[in-house]
Parts: C-alpha cells; structure tokens; sequence
C-alpha cells in the first residue's frame, strides 16, 4: 500500500483547500519543485499533483510545472489531476511523463471519452469518484450530480478502468479522518484497485485503511496532514510497509 503525497497548485502555489473550498486556502510553498523534492527524499515512491485552477476553470493549465517536477523527480511515479477534459490535455499530460492521469469530470459527463482514454493508455489512467452524501460530485467539487458512488464505480469498471480515487469531499483538507465507509462502498462493486483521499490525519487512520487493503486499497493520498506535520511521511511510509493485519495475510 503506497502513500501518495498530494501537491495542489492553484496560480503556481502549493495549496490546501478546505472541503475543496477555493476561498478557503492555505499556502504551503510557491516553489512546487522543492516540495516535490522534499517528498521524495522522505521516501515517497508516489506523488498526486492536482491542478486547481484546471480542476475550477475546465482547462488544464499546469503542464509546465508538472513536467518540471517530472524531471525533477526520475524514478518517481508522477499521478496529475485536476481539468484533464480534453483529448489535448490528456495527451499533454501523458506527454509530460505522468504515471498516472486521472479523471474526474469527465467520467461523470462523457463515458466515451474514458472508455477511449482506458483503451489507448490502460492502468496509465485512474478514475476519481468524489462524493458528497453520497453522491457524486464533479467540475471542482461545485456541481452535484445524481450519480451514487456505486453507479459511477459500476460505469468505469465497465469502461475497463482499473483504479478508482475515492475522496470524501466533506472530509478533504479537514484532518477528520477517512470515510471508511465509503471506501467499502466502492469496493463492493468487485475488484478494482481503490486510492483513499480525504481527511487522513494520523497513523491511526492508516492502519484502518491498512486492513482493507486485501479488499482493494492499495494507496492513500495525503495532503494537510503532511503540511501540517501530523503525520511523518517516514514513519507512515515504514507502517504501511511492515504492519500486517488479519486482513492482509489471509
């Protein structure tokens, strides 16, 4: 089970929103290289950069400082979100070197276009269901949609797509710890493999994502924690690694 650092970049900065919330943003850093950096050289294997103002504005902008962090971090897998909506941006992501690209909005309005995207790229492309009481919602986390969680999982895994990217909206940014839940949820559709996101705040709440990690979670994106500093990447990267549970060893 991997751990996946989340770096967020609105207007060049490295950020944390508050339940996604645009006004409600605190800055971290405004060189994105260094904080990639610095993940890496505490162990991250890993590293989730969203593009916000993407995620906001429909159009993803951030490709120049993805690709920097790309270079900057050989041997890293690189996972970029956040606006990827058109064919153009998903090949300039892929361009740029991305290990992963996920989609988010498009999933929910265009079947088609992810049906392609999985059958071109394969595991290279990730789902990410967002979920508010829930449901699902989409373009920033502003528009809800009347799609459940276990709908939209159903849909993709039809699409051929293999991981999905669970986030509790309501928990994101909020240190409240994840929504187990809703985890349980998506897996219940059958076997794909699942990234919790959302509200993680210590080791505690990376042992109980551990024991579902037979069922299908095989990473957690964490952010505020981080920043915040309670949880040590370190420490969590060597619990993730050694910890067995019930679960994990039948």
């Amino acid at each position: 089970m991997v751990i996946l650092p989340a770096i967020d970049l609105l207007d060049g900065k490295v950020v944390r929103l508050a339940q996604g919330k645009r006004d409600q943003v605190t800055v971290y850093s405004d060189d994105p290289v260094a904080m990639a950096k610095q993940w890496v050289q505490a162990g991250a294997s890993w590293l989730h950069v969203v593009d916000l103002n993407g995620a906001f504005d429909g159009t993803y902008s951030n490709v120049p400082v993805a690709r920097k962090i790309i270079e900057a971090c050989r041997g890293v897998n690189i996972e970029v979100s956040g606006g990827i909506r058109t064919e153009e941006a998903l090949e300039a992501a892929m361009g740029a070197g991305a290990a992963r690209v996920v989609l988010g909005t498009k999933a929910c309005e265009d079947p088609e276009f992810v049906r392609r995207a999985a059958a071109t790229y394969g595991k290279k492309i990730a789902v990410a269901i967002d979920a508010k009481a829930g449901h699902v919602v989409s373009r920033g986390w502003v528009t809800a949609t009347v799609l459940s969680v276990t709908e939209l999982a159903r849909q993709m895994k039809r699409l051929g797509v293999s991981t999905l990217i669970c986030t509790d909206v309501s928990r994101d940014g909020m240190l409240a710890g994840p929504n187990t839940q809703l985890l349980s949820d998506v897996l219940s559709v059958g076997p794909q493999e699942v990234i919790a996101s959302g509200g993680v705040s210590s080791l505690e709440d990376l042992k109980k994502l551990k024991a579902l990690e037979a069922q299908g979670v095989v990473g957690v994106i964490i952010g505020k924690a981080l920043y915040e500093g309670t949880i040590d990447l370190g420490a969590a990267i060597k619990l993730l690694s050694t910890q067995h549970t019930a679960h994990s060893t039948q």
